[in-house]
This record gives structure tokens, sequence and C-alpha cells, in this order.
């Protein structure tokens, strides 16, 4: 079955993104990666040091990962196209995650800068991936601005609350036609898991995974909760139902 994720011209078989902060020592990224299964890897630009003495984060990405770094710090559209240049000059390639964020106390994206920012990079040739708050009008300003896919939030960045947004994603699933990857506030398996049997593209997670006792083994775990998520979708659910149904007939037992 061919059931690949195309980005900005690139096709990926593997439908989890994964993120390189919070990890209690870099030295065991390569691992997560791999046990991931994860060909997309971000990393916010400030963690680059290409004139460090000291360990790079480049360092533990493998070489056949796609960088997405993404602007984390910028708090207007000027800022993260700074950021997404210099990114660029340093070798990271054309794919950039847009996070626009001047909201100190929630940490939630400035869906108007993230707009500005967009548009400016596609015109550039960047491959945009915009994080966003899951807004249907926000989604198709995004589509319009040249956005290779878009990035709603599940719940705000680092809680591990799940989908808090289902719904308002849900709309986006049904009326965006480019890929809906849902980032930030992923804490379980089973809320990746969810997202995917919604029809989402694809999940980014970090916090969830850098943070668990074992990484490595979660990162495991959400790489087949993404695929199962992913089956169920494309092998069509069932419908709920208000009332019970019994799987085997009720009449026509042999003593009738």
């Amino acid at each position: 079955m061919n059931d690949k994720l195309t980005i900005g011209g690139i096709e990926l078989e593997n439908r989890l993104f994964i993120g390189t902060g919070k990890f209690p020592n870099k030295k065991i990224i390569p691992e997560v990666v791999k046990k991931s299964g994860s060909k997309v890897i971000t990393m916010a630009l400030r963690r680059v040091d290409l004139n460090s003495k000291q360990e790079n984060i480049l360092d533990y990405i493998p070489k056949d990962c796609i960088l997405l770094p993404n602007t984390s710090g910028a708090r207007n559209a000027e800022e993260a196209v700074r950021i997404a240049k210099l990114a660029k000059a340093m070798g990271c390639g054309n794919w950039i995650k847009i996070e626009v964020i001047s909201d100190n106390k929630y940490l939630l994206p400035d869906n108007y800068e993230t707009i500005k920012a967009t548009e400016m990079l596609a015109k550039e040739g960047f491959i945009v991936l915009p994080y966003m708050n899951p807004d249907l009008m926000v989604a198709k300003s995004l589509v319009n601005a040249g956005a290779a896919a878009v990035m709603p939030l599940g719940a705000p960045i680092g809680t591990n609350r799940g989908l808090q947004t289902k719904e308002l994603i849900r709309i986006l699933i049904e009326e965006i036609d480019i890929p809906i990857i849902v980032d930030a506030g992923i804490g379980k398996p089973s809320h990746a898991a969810q997202a995917m049997e919604m029809g989402a593209a694809a999940v980014l997670v970090n916090t969830a995974i850098a943070t668990a006792k074992d990484p490595v083994k979660m990162a495991h775990a959400f790489n087949l909760s993404v695929k199962a998520g992913r089956l169920a979708y494309i092998s069509k659910i069932a419908p709920e139902k208000k009332y019970a149904e019994a799987s085997s007939p009720l009449t026509g037992f042999l003593n009738e």
C-alpha cells in the first residue's frame, strides 16, 4: 500500500515528527530518532552553534533526516523571517517551522504575524510549516500565503494534555487541502493515535518523549501509535451508534 505523506515535493513514509528539546542527555537522541522512525526533526536555531567547542545539537541528528528548524523566540513576523534565513545560511535546508509567540504565559501563537511570516518566506522558496491556533479562516489564509502544511496546536506547548482543540482540528482536516500536522500538547501515544484516527496527516511530539522516564521506549510507542492511528483512519472506522447492537444474531437458535 502506497500511503506516503508528501510535503514540499518530498515523500515521507513515517508520519511522526519529533523534536530535540528537553532531553536529559543529547547522546540518546540518535537512538530516539531510530526508534521513532521519524525522518523530520525539529530544533530551535538558538541551540545550534557551529562555532562552539561544546556539543552541538546537529551532531546528534542522523544525516538522512530532514531538518525542520523552528523560529522559537520570534515575537513578530520580521524576527521569524530573520531566524529562517539564518537557519538556511547555516546549512539547515529550506524547511522551516514558523513559531511566532508574544504571549509569555500560555505560549500561544500569534496567528496574524504567522500569516505574514509564512507569506514572506514562501515567496523566497522556503517550505513553510506554520504553528497556529486552530482557526479555519486563519488556516485558509496560511494556504493562500503558501504554507506547505499547517500545524494546529492540540493543547498549549508542553502541557501533555492531549487534543483539547479536537473539534477545531477536525474542521481543519475536513476543509483544508494541505496536510494538517497536529503539534503541541500531545502527551500520550493514545493522543497521537486519536489525532491520526481523525485524519491528521502527521503529528509532532517532543515533550512527551523527551521527558518520559525512558525516552527511547516512548519514541517507539509513539511510532507504533501513529502507524496504528493512520491504519485505522484509512480502514474507515466503523460509525458510533446510539443503541446496542449484537455482534451475533439473537434469533434462529437450533431449538427454535
